[in-house]
């Protein structure tokens, strides 16, 4: 192949339409892996209880808007019927489920991408792997002698399973806010716990704003260090649902605890809360170890890269990464990256 695209989401799919509007043949020229078993990206694995109008900054893919979706259906089906529809359209012909393991340099200059459907050979590669498969979780004194249930928003079933619990929400981010709106409606006690003050954001979140906030993701990647996401950077919506929590009490939040008890978790000034379940609600690390034998990571341990293109080597971009982690991100680098490989893989002609 010219181009091995790793990952199908909303990163994948959009380099792929772009692959394909340069005159690049699904399954001739390049070939979409992912190890998800059904088209829908991460959203598939979304919780229920996420419904469609509730998804902040869902953007339409290029070529295809998303059209008379139902707000009330869980995103994980919107979404999942409308990334189908779009491989159909568009004839992506994605390879599902397939593991990508390794990515490395092949004698003969190209990359072996290793999978368990066998190993690929490409000029160039997109990676599109996102976040999803690489939660975070903090590690605190005292974590292993809890007694309570443990889990992460990557393992979140709904509200539902806390009916009656205490439950001690862990972040400050929308996910965590979605989450401990929705529990505390049916659990017996509820606290929310952050590192830093959580920051609400009044008004409508303009261009202006945003583009500030992807510069400061932008610079982090630009100096090599890992990521933090977009949302990190721009704030909590304050909507009618957010305010309401704030009034009743539900949003109210306690700075971190200093360790974990078999009961629950406790401050070092004598403060205790004892709770059933901790919901790490942590965030996610890139999902990139697969290219570690390229060694393409810097000293502050991430990949420097420019545009999408990584820094050590040209042959790699990377789709969804750092100031690209959106939809509408995602979109504009998929159109980029294709941009610079098809000048690559112009200027390299292929080995016969």
């Amino acid at each position: 192949m010219d181009v091995v695209v790793v990952g199908a989401g909303q990163a994948g799919l959009s380099a792929a339409y772009h692959l394909r509007r340069a005159g690049l043949v699904p399954d001739r020229d390049f070939v979409v892996l992912d190890h998800a078993p059904r088209p829908g990206g991460a959203w598939q694995f979304r919780w229920p209880s996420l419904t469609y109008g509730k998804v902040h900054g869902m953007h339409a893919l290029p070529g295809m808007e998303l059209t008379g979706a139902d707000d009330d259906r869980p995103s994980s089906e919107v979404i999942g019927a409308y990334f189908a529809a779009y491989e159909e359209r568009f004839g992506l012909r994605v390879h599902r489920p397939v593991q990508v393991s390794t990515v490395r340099d092949a004698e003969d200059g190209r990359l072996a991408v290793e999978t368990s459907e066998g190993v690929w050979s490409a000029r160039a590669l997109i990676n599109a792997t996102g976040t999803w498969d690489r939660p975070f979780w903090p590690r605190y004194r005292g974590q292993e002698t809890f007694r309570g249930r443990q889990l992460h928003t990557a393992d979140y079933p709904g509200p539902e399973e806390f009916a009656g619990q205490r439950v001690v929400v862990v972040g400050g981010g929308a996910s965590g806010t979605q989450h401990l709106m929705e529990i505390a409606e049916v659990a017996a006690e509820t606290t929310w716990v952050t590192r830093r003050p959580p920051v609400f954001r009044e008004g409508p979140f303009d261009e202006d704003a945003g583009r500030a906030a992807v510069a400061m993701v932008e610079e982090r990647v630009r100096l090599g260090l890992p990521p933090q996401s977009v949302v990190s950077v721009t704030g909590l919506p304050l909507n009618d649902a957010v305010r309401r929590a704030r009034e009743t009490g539900v949003l109210e939040r306690e700075p971190m605890f200093d360790r974990i008890t078999p009961t629950g978790v406790a401050w070092d000034d004598g403060r205790t809360v004892e709770a059933d379940v901790i919901l790490w609600a942590t965030g996610f690390r890139a999902a990139i170890d697969h290219l570690a034998p390229l060694r393409l990571r810097e000293p502050g341990g991430g990949i420097r890269v420019e545009g999408t293109r990584a820094v050590r080597d040209e042959r790699v971009h990377l789709v969804g990464y750092g100031p690209s982690a959106s939809t509408i991100g995602a979109n504009r680098a998929g159109r980029a990256a294709v941009r610079e490989i098809k000048r690559l893989l112009e200027r390299e002609p292929a080995l016969v």
